[in-house]
């Protein structure tokens, strides 16, 4: 499924992006304030295309007219106890393009999307620390829930998450 907004395509990721999720997913601030380690090369961007991004619900984000991935977002079931039978958003985006608004733009669509088809709750986290992807949670609607400690997903650490659920009827985009 394609999804565009204003000034954004989310697309299906594709073997043939594997060079632009290198050239993002390298940079040393990207994966570790999201709990995963920098691609040390093209094969292991490759590796996490095959592995991770291909499926239904995840999308590599490009800005219109270009069609190179910058960044990428999904939904997933929630994984924690308070998240089950809902789903929680993640989403990253390379540093060229921070502070640009496109991550709101990216995760509004996807919350609109997932609303219409009857989602009664969603959900995202972050890092503490990592005041950027808190920046976008709330600029999105997002309500502080709880925290708790996780282990990241590729580092061998675990690490306090803020965890934050917006509501259908709460949702306004």
């Amino acid at each position: 499924m394609r999804i565009e907004t204003e000034r954004l395509v989310l697309r299906p990721w594709r073997e043939d992006d594997a060079a632009a999720l290198y050239k993002y997913a390298s940079d040393p601030e990207i994966g570790p304030a999201a709990g995963w380690l920098p691609h040390a090369d093209e094969a292991w961007s490759l590796n996490i295309l095959r592995t991770m991004l291909m499926d239904d619900h995840t999308w590599a984000i490009t800005i219109a007219p270009s069609d190179e991935p910058v960044g990428s977002i999904g939904i997933f079931p929630g994984r924690l106890e308070a998240q089950q039978g809902e789903y929680e958003i993640g989403y990253w985006i390379g540093r060229p393009f921070w502070g640009r608004g496109y991550v709101p733009e990216a995760v509004r669509a996807l919350l609109g999307l997932y609303f219409a088809f009857g989602a009664e709750r969603i959900w995202c986290k972050h890092y503490r620390g990592n005041d950027k992807s808190r920046r976008v949670i709330e600029k999105c609607g997002f309500v502080y829930r709880f925290s708790a400690v996780e282990p990241c997903s590729q580092l061998p650490e675990e690490r306090e998450t803020l965890c934050y659920a917006v509501e259908a009827e709460d949702f306004d985009d």
